[in-house]
């Protein structure tokens, strides 16, 4: 192939990762492998510029505008920085800066290089006036309202210096471990495709059309950079950190000044292996010249700074051997392919499986049985295979065949529009075990006791086929099981018995329509007081319903009007259970009429128990605070919600408050 032809290829590989990347949430390939196709394409313009066109990937940043938000045009160009993958590299780029700068003396400031969404914060006369993406560079995503429900993030600086009141800095929003991995919880349990990793799951939730969907991500941020330095009275980037963490501003505590390269280096070895500790992704470090004299005469690359570099962590990755793959059945139906791996030590922990996700991804990568592969870590649960190292192939690996029915009941299998196959048996005993755990689960039913081994049970001895027959259950059934007890029995029994009474919405939740989720399930709730009445319902109007939608509204008429959904809800009525809002709800109790809003962390209860204990006394509890809100209920560390609340006047109650008001001192 000619170079006019290899670069035609690498522009439409690169373009085609970007958008996997940038507007899928979805990359296929790994940071290095992108920037390894990026290097060859820079090197081969460098040595034919004639071939240069104005669409090639090195003439721009990143992003796809998202549709759907307004654009935003930078006053300083968001730009990239270049990545070094070596100590050798980071020496390189130490020489480049002195030569140009002509020192001997100089000072780098290290900071950890957040995994995340790079954004620009722009204040006015000290208040948040609007906050964007990066976009192609120049021009980004006005995401305000969403920035906004970051409470990191100050709706006012902490400072009457008037060089410091209208300011532009740049940061980076991420999504704590913690709080990805319950996000992909709930993802799972409402049927929805899981995040690849906390970055992927940041840039989704920042894209959301709806603020008050975004502020239940519970996104946070780091602030790195100024666009333009204030003034000359804060000549180092160093010195200027210190100063936007007083005003307000959120800087990551991890930040080094280095006198020499050597030290950079140190500080880079030190985070290789502590970046484990943290609650947030990192994969890398940054490096930049502290002073702002030395940067401005420095200048910078079509994209990137010539005062900082990012040096990137090897990456969390090791080599097996796939011996197997078992074909896992989940709740909704959906066949996942999981690699069994000889067991190998990745970052901390023994790998013995790793995710395939689907059916098209093995086929890519052309993954096969035998082959040595190259596993990743980053913020999943579950491992992934990266690649195949292909060199390693003996010629004996064989092709890894899709299923032709259920691995588990034998039905049939179908192809979905998400690629993915699906047993469309609704009985087959892997879905029925996995649909009894989440209506079991402590959001949905709260049934205490009935956990994964004796869902096992009950299921394999053919002692309960879906969850309604779980309100059928007799002590005696029990004791025959293994590790159950009387009293273990007695305990289960009643747990059964208690959740007969749960709130509507958790109902709604539990009994497993695809797409709902417990935010869903509490709008249809306010909407519809009754399954009976959801039942009777149209899908436009449920559609109509604000949250919900299409997707959503298709799902729940599709699963109210099938036959055998429809059998195991009778089950359930004819055991007792409520299947519907209580009826005095609102005509009596003390938030009757009222509605409520709840922010921060409650100590005595969770925000679920909170708000299941509002409605039951009449109350409604909405998202968003307005002018027609009767109370917020504030627990520890409020957010946004509350300091509208004040402005507003409505009135605020603290959880003693609450509790005082609703009888339980």
């Amino acid at each position: 192939m000619d170079v006019a032809g290899r670069i035609k290829q690498l522009k439409k590989e690169i373009n085609y990762h970007n958008w996997r990347y940038y507007v899928l949430n979805d990359p296929v390939i790994t940071d290095y492998e992108y920037d390894q196709l990026m290097k060859e394409l820079i090197e081969l313009e460098q040595v034919h510029p004639e071939l240069i066109s104005p669409d090639s990937p090195t003439q721009r940043i990143g992003e796809e505008l998202t549709e759907g938000f307004a654009p935003v045009e930078h006053r300083v160009e968001m730009l990239s920085l270049d990545n070094t993958y070596s100590y050798e590299e980071l020496q390189e780029f130490d020489t480049r800066v002195r030569k140009a700068l002509e020192v001997s003396e100089l000072q780098y400031v290290t900071e950890l290089k957040i995994d995340g969404v790079a954004v620009s914060l722009r204040y006015e006369k000290g208040i948040f006036a609007q906050g964007s993406t990066r976009g192609d560079g120049r021009m980004g995503d006005d995401i305000t309202n969403n920035l906004k429900t970051i409470r990191s993030i100050p709706m006012t600086l902490l400072t009457e210096s008037e060089e410091l009141l209208d300011i532009e800095v740049r940061g980076e929003v991420y999504m704590p471990i913690r709080e990805f991995r319950r996000l992909n919880r709930m993802r799972e349990a409402s049927g929805l495709a899981l995040f690849a990793n906390p970055r992927n799951a940041t840039a989704g939730s920042l894209k959301l059309l709806d603020p008050r969907e975004v502020a239940e991500r519970h996104l946070d941020v780091f602030i790195h950079t100024v666009a333009r330095p204030p003034s000359k009275h804060h000549p180092t980037h160093y010195g200027l950190l210190a100063v936007l963490k007083q005003v307000g501003l959120k800087v990551n505590p991890h930040i080094d000044l280095c006198d020499t390269m050597r030290e950079v280096i140190e500080h880079c070895e030190e985070w290789v292996d502590k970046r484990e500790s943290l609650e947030y992704e990192v994969d890398g470090m940054v490096i930049k010249v502290n002073r702002f004299d030395y940067q401005q005469r420095l200048g910078r690359t079509t994209k990137s700074p010539r005062w900082s570099v990012a040096y990137k962590f090897p990456a969390k990755q090791v080599t097996t051997v796939l011996k197997d793959v078992m074909f896992q059945v989940g709740r909704t139906g959906t066949v996942t392919p999981v690699a069994i791996l000889d067991s190998v030590t990745l970052s901390g922990s023994t790998i013995s499986r790793a995710t395939l996700h689907n059916f098209d991804e093995i086929r890519r990568k052309d993954i096969r049985l035998g082959d040595t592969v190259l596993i990743e870590k980053g913020g999943e649960v579950i491992p992934k295979v990266v690649k195949v190292v292909t060199e390693k192939r003996t010629g004996r690996e064989k092709v890894i065949r899709p299923p032709t029915t259920c691995p588990v009941c034998g039905g049939k299998i179908m192809k979905t529009e998400e690629v993915a196959l699906r047993c469309i048996n609704i009985a087959c005993p892997s879905q029925v075990k996995r649909t009894i755990e989440h209506f079991a689960s402590r959001n949905a039913m709260d049934i205490e006791g009935l956990g994964p081994a004796l869902i096992e049970q009950l299921v394999d001895k053919g002692m309960v086929k879906d969850y309604g027959d779980l309100y059928s259950l007799r002590e005696e059934d029990l004791a025959s099981l293994e590790k159950m007890g009387e009293k273990s029995a007695e305990n289960l029994l009643r747990s059964v018995e208690k959740s007969k009474h749960v709130p509507f919405p958790r109902l709604l939740f539990a009994i497993g329509i695809r797409h709902v989720g417990v935010h869903a399930a509490y709008l249809l709730a306010e909407k519809f007081h009754s399954l009976e009445g959801l039942a009777r319902a149209k899908e436009e109007q449920i559609s109509q319903i604000p949250g919900i939608g299409q997707t959503i509204a298709h799902s729940v008429v599709h699963f109210l009007r099938d036959r055998k959904n429809l059998e195991v809800l009778d089950k359930l009525r004819s055991a007792g259970v409520r299947l519907e809002a209580r009826t005095k709800r609102k005509a009596k109790g003390v938030f009757s009429g009222k509605t409520v809003v709840i922010t921060g962390a409650l100590d005595r209860s969770t925000r679920d128990e909170a708000r299941d204990l509002i409605v039951s006394l009449g109350g409604r509890v909405t998202s968003s605070v307005s002018g027609k809100t009767d109370f917020v209920l504030v627990g520890r560390d409020p957010g946004v919600k509350y300091e509208k609340a004040r402005k507003l006047g409505v009135k605020i109650m603290n959880e003693k408050e609450f509790l005082k008001m609703v009888g339980k001192r």
